[in-house]
C-alpha cells in the first residue's frame, strides 16, 4: 500500500472506534455549545509561516529529540511571529494523538494564533472531532476521499467556521481544487491552498514543482508551499513564485533554536514578497 492509502486505512479504524464512543448527534451538539472561532489573520506583510509540531516523519524517523518541551517549542513558535501551528494527531507513522491539538490550542490561545490539526481526514466527523478539540483549522487532502465527501468535509469546516488548508501534489489535484474553487466561491469560507512537493512513493523532495505547478493553483485561495522550504533562501523563492505561506516542519523540529529559525524564514520570505 502507497503512505496515502494506509494512512486512510488507519484514519478509518480510528473513525470507527471514535464514533463508538461518541455519536454524530453527540458530536453536533458538543460543537454547537463552543464559542464562534476568530476568523485566521494573516500579516500584511506578503508571506507568512505555518509552524508544524510533530515528532515522527515517516521520511526521517523520530524528530523528538529537540522536543522534550512541546509547549515551549509552541510558544516559540507563536512567539517568532508564526501565523498558524500545524499539530500532527495521526499516530501510527507520526506519533500524533489528539491530546497534542488540544494541549497545543490551550497553549496558543493567549498569543492569537490557531492550531490547526494535521492528520489524514476521510469524513465530516473528523472535521468536527477537530474543532471540539480545539482546532482553529484543518488539513484536508483533495486525493484522500471521493469528491462528494470532500465536498462534505469542506462545507463542515465552513459551518464550524474552521479554515481549511487544503492540500494537492499534482496537477490532477489542482484542477479539482480549481474546480471546487469555482463552485465555492460565493460561499464564506476560508480555504488556503497548498501545494505539496513531496513524491508519495520516495518520500523525496521535489522543489522544481512549485514553480512548474505555480500558476494552477485556484488564484481565489492563497497559496501554501508544503514541504521543501528548509532554508531562508527557499523561504525567499516561494514567495517570489507568489506563494503566500509556507509550511515548515522537519527544519523546525530539527533545530534546537527554532524562534530564530521561524525569523529567519519570515524575514526571507517577507523581504521577497515586496
Amino acid at each position: 500500500m502507497g503512505l496515502l492509502s494506509d494512512m486512510a486505512a488507519g484514519s478509518k479504524q480510528r473513525l470507527v472506534a471514535a464514533r463508538a464512543v461518541v455519536s454524530d448527534a453527540e458530536l453536533r451538539e458538543r460543537c454547537a455549545a463552543l464559542p464562534t472561532l476568530p476568523r485566521l489573520r494573516l500579516s500584511t506583510a506578503g508571506f507568512d509561516l505555518i509552524a508544524e509540531l510533530k515528532l515522527r516523519s515517516p521520511a526521517l524517523g523520530d524528530l523528538s529529540a529537540q522536543t522534550i518541551d512541546p509547549v515551549a517549542r509552541l510558544r516559540e513558535y507563536a512567539e517568532a511571529g508564526a501565523a498558524i501551528c500545524s499539530i500532527l494527531t495521526e499516530p501510527s507513522r507520526f506519533d500524533g494523538d489528539l491530546s497534542h491539538l488540544r494541549q497545543a490550542a490551550t497553549t496558543l490561545a493567549p498569543y492569537g494564533v490557531p492550531a490547526m490539526r494535521k492528520d489524514f481526514l476521510v469524513d465530516p466527523y473528523q472535521v468536527l472531532e477537530a474543532r471540539v478539540n480545539g482546532a482553529g483549522g484543518v488539513l484536508l487532502i483533495v486525493r484522500m476521499v471521493e469528491r462528494d465527501r470532500l465536498v462534505a468535509m469542506l462545507d463542515a469546516a465552513a459551518e464550524q467556521g474552521l479554515f481549511v488548508l487544503l492540500e494537492a501534489f499534482d496537477a490532477h489535484d489542482l484542477e479539482v481544487a480549481t474546480e471546487l474553487a469555482a463552485a465555492r466561491r460565493d460561499r464564506d469560507e476560508q480555504v488556503l491552498m497548498g501545494l505539496n512537493c513531496r513524491d508519495l512513493q520516495t518520500l523525496q523532495i521535489e522543489f522544481a514543482r512549485f514553480e512548474r505547478l505555480r500558476e494552477q493553483l485556484p488564484p481565489a485561495w492563497p497559496a501554501v508551499a508544503e514541504s521543501g522550504v528548509i532554508t531562508p533562501a527557499d523561504a525567499a523563492q516561494v514567495a517570489r513564485l507568489g506563494y503566500r505561506l509556507a509550511l515548515v516542519g522537519t527544519t523546525l523540529m530539527q533545530r534546537d533554536d527554532p524562534a530564530q529559525a521561524v525569523r529567519e524564514l519570515l524575514a526571507a520570505g517577507r523581504g521577497a514578497a515586496r
